[in-house]
């Protein structure tokens, strides 16, 4: 793995060292301040561009396009608001995706499935255990956005999202985030309106560069990806890891992100 992740910089393979347990510490810290971490060139130099080269064809010509109008809640009403509440206001998703299944030996399983870095994230995520997904399209996602396509404004379902980010669009595609938008005693619909209406003085943009770790707690943090511009496409990795061992999704569940159930 050595040749994949930078070690010397992210030493994920010295596991209690104290160069190990300073950087579990700033990036606890991190997620306590911006509700995420970065770890910038995690991958070596020329690694994103070759894991780009490994998905494309399967992503040119395999993968499941998503197109949705959706709430930021992903959900058909929320009880207490009426349905024409601007915090109910419909944006479009558009993405792309290659599913775990379509990539086997890829560059991005090796890193999914590498185990100091599971008990690295589990580390900064206060778990005592962390597992790779059992399902075999669920357990890593690559998303493509093209031109004029977008991730729209949502709050995760999971309390983590972690990322690695392969190819940057050309202009676009960022991260625009809103810490700690609502909390779990407080929705704050008056807040998420405003958000919506383009009025957080409190949302930021993050510009990734490839080959980017980013691990991000999406539950209670209003966030998108801003609308692709240009030829290149941006391509993110998206892994899944869980308490419990053997997670499967259910094949409606697999239908409505992919398609397909197997």
């Amino acid at each position: 793995m050595k040749d994949i992740l930078d070690l010397d910089r992210f030493p994920l393979d010295r596991e209690g060292s104290a160069e190990w347990k300073q950087l579990v510490e700033q990036s606890i810290a991190a997620l306590e301040a911006d509700g995420m971490f970065n770890l910038e060139g995690f991958l070596r130099p020329g690694v994103a561009e070759r894991a780009v080269r490994e998905i494309k064809p399967v992503m040119d010509t395999q993968s499941h396009v998503h197109k949705r109008m959706h709430n930021i809640y992903f959900k058909p009403s929320i009880p207490e608001l009426a349905p024409d509440h601007p915090a109910l206001r419909k944006v479009e998703t558009i993405s792309h995706t290659v599913c775990a299944d379509q990539i086997p030996g890829s560059t991005v399983l090796a890193i999914y499935e590498y185990e100091p870095l599971v008990r690295f994230l589990a580390a900064t995520m206060g778990k005592a255990k962390l597992h790779v997904m059992q399902d075999p399209l669920a357990r890593t996602n690559v998303m493509a956005y093209r031109a004029g396509e977008a991730l729209n404004w949502h709050f995760d379902r999971s309390e983590f999202t972690t990322t690695l980010l392969l190819q940057q669009a050309q202009s676009g595609g960022d991260l625009e985030y809103r810490t700690d938008l609502r909390s779990d005693d407080d929705p704050n619909y008056d807040g998420v309106a405003r958000l919506l209406e383009g009025r957080d003085p409190d949302a930021k943009i993050l510009r990734m560069k490839p080959g980017t770790l980013n691990v991000f707690r999406g539950k209670n943090t209003a966030h998108r990806v801003t609308t692709v511009e240009g030829e290149r496409e941006r391509m993110i990795a998206v892994f899944s890891y869980y308490e419990k061992p053997g997670v499967m999704f259910s094949a409606e569940e697999r239908v409505g992100f992919y398609g397909r159930a197997a």
